[in-house]
């Protein structure tokens, strides 16, 4: 009898398959609009390694997933495979645990065997998939890039000379970090051929090529994104660019070929000409570049203290921007809020889970898993208690009424949250004046 061969972590697996379309199908629903730009960028003549950056948990991986429906093979910080059942699951979806400089010294020589598993993953013209910064930040920006993923594509290009290996570099820009049903951009920028880039570098050490690598990434990945520097003026011009948002999308749609862009794109095209600008003054004007920077910061702690969303700064005039959906969502209300009352089960559970969250960085992903386990038993139960009482005819209408309770109920929920915002942003004369000047002065 032969040997029993030994399942590979990239080999087909038909549940994973599906479950991999459930799970994409639930990621439409759970944002508003999801806009991939730059899937021309993703190369088809060799090995792929992803590399986007960091800044929303699970959800990162799962926009980076479901770019198509290919599957694909993730790392994750090893700590999360201590439990075995746990382990077992995450292997299922093609994750492999990973060890990080604060697991220890000893504990990251383990590394090699992940490597050389990933490695066997390239080789079989899966796409692997790598957060090069090494763990998340709930900012708008980038964390010093780890050196893991430069010794993978080193190993994999010397195991596979005759194969073309890359590094694409991913960037993700989320409309909200922290709100579920928001926006997410996901911009593909231009690969690094490693043979290529290894033969123009041949006269440096592995040290070196590392380095000059990592660099490479840096650039390429920070252009893909919406990155503002992580430093005293961050708060300030993420406010900055949230008050010029609407000015610079009212720019950008005077260019006809900007017409059919998605809205997360022209947001993402919105914040870095701001950014961009920003920069600008900083040469041409210091001065005014420390006045603008000066009424964001003062914009950013009074929006904070009143809990203005940051959604209502974004627009030149609230309230009455949110007048027809406000409008449509009364109207519906015989039908939203009894469809929002059969959802509550799902926010109650999340409220309850996000008091037990130390990162408030976990708390859509945490949102999404809720939304994908428990909705459909929760239908499903809605479902039986129809079918037990109501002919099959109005059972069935029932059921399928009900079924997108989760999304209409955020929806409503969040037309009302915003209202609340609006209006007390309208009502701060203050702050309504800084987002003014701070506009006047980026005209």
């Amino acid at each position: 009898m032969g040997k029993r061969k030994i399942k590979k972590i990239q080999d087909f697996d038909r549940a994973y398959c599906f479950f991999h379309r459930y799970v994409a199908f639930v990621m439409k629903l759970s944002y508003r609009k999801i806009a991939h730009v730059g899937k021309e960028n993703i190369p088809t003549d060799g090995a792929i390694i992803f590399a986007p950056n960091h800044t929303n948990t699970l959800m990162d991986a799962l926009v980076a997933l479901n770019i198509d429906l290919k599957p694909k093979v993730f790392v994750a910080r090893a700590d999360i495979f201590r439990n075995r059942k746990l382990a077992k699951i995450l292997t299922f979806l093609k994750m492999m645990p990973i060890m990080r400089q604060r697991d220890g010294f000893n504990a990251v020589k383990k590394n090699q065997e992940i490597i050389d598993k990933a490695v066997d993953v390239l080789k079989d013209k899966m796409p692997f998939c790598i957060f090069p910064e090494g763990t998340h930040q709930a900012k708008y920006s980038l964390l010093p890039l780890s050196k893991g993923i430069f010794r993978i594509a080193l190993q994999a290009h010397e195991q596979m000379p005759q194969m073309p290996l890359y590094i694409v570099p991913m960037g993700l820009r989320y409309g909200d970090l922290f709100r579920f049903r928001s926006t997410v951009h996901l911009q593909i920028g231009k690969p690094i051929n490693i043979g290529e880039f290894l033969a123009e570098n041949a006269h440096l050490s592995q040290q070196e090529q590392i380095n000059s690598m990592r660099d490479l990434l840096t650039e390429r990945l920070t252009s893909t994104i919406y990155y503002i520097p992580n430093d005293e003026n961050y708060s300030a011009t993420y406010e900055v660019c949230n008050a010029a948002e609407c000015m610079e999308i009212e720019e950008l749609k005077r260019d006809k070929a900007n017409a059919k862009k998605s809205a997360p794109e022209l947001q993402f095209m919105a914040n870095n000409s701001t950014l961009k600008r920003i920069e600008a003054l900083k040469e041409s004007a210091p001065e005014k570049a420390k006045k603008l920077l000066e009424l964001g910061k003062e914009a950013s702690r009074l929006r904070a203290a009143k809990g203005i969303d940051v959604e209502s700064a974004a627009v030149k005039k609230p309230l009455l921007s949110r007048v027809a959906r406000t409008i449509l969502t009364l109207v519906t209300l015989p039908y939203t809020l009894p469809v929002s009352l059969l959802a509550s089960p799902i926010f109650l559970l999340c409220e309850f889970l996000f008091t037990k969250l130390r990162d408030r960085a976990f708390r859509n992903s945490l949102r999404f898993l809720v939304t994908l386990f428990v909705w459909p038993l929760l239908m499903l139960i809605y479902a039986i208690i129809a079918f037990s009482v109501l002919p099959w005819q109005c059972a069935l209408l029932t059921a399928l009424f009900i079924m997108p309770a989760p999304f209409v109920a955020h929806e409503v929920w969040k037309t009302a949250r915003l209202l609340v915002s609006d209006a007390k942003l309208v009502g701060d004369k203050r702050l309504m004046k800084i987002y003014s000047q701070i506009r006047e002065i980026l005209k």
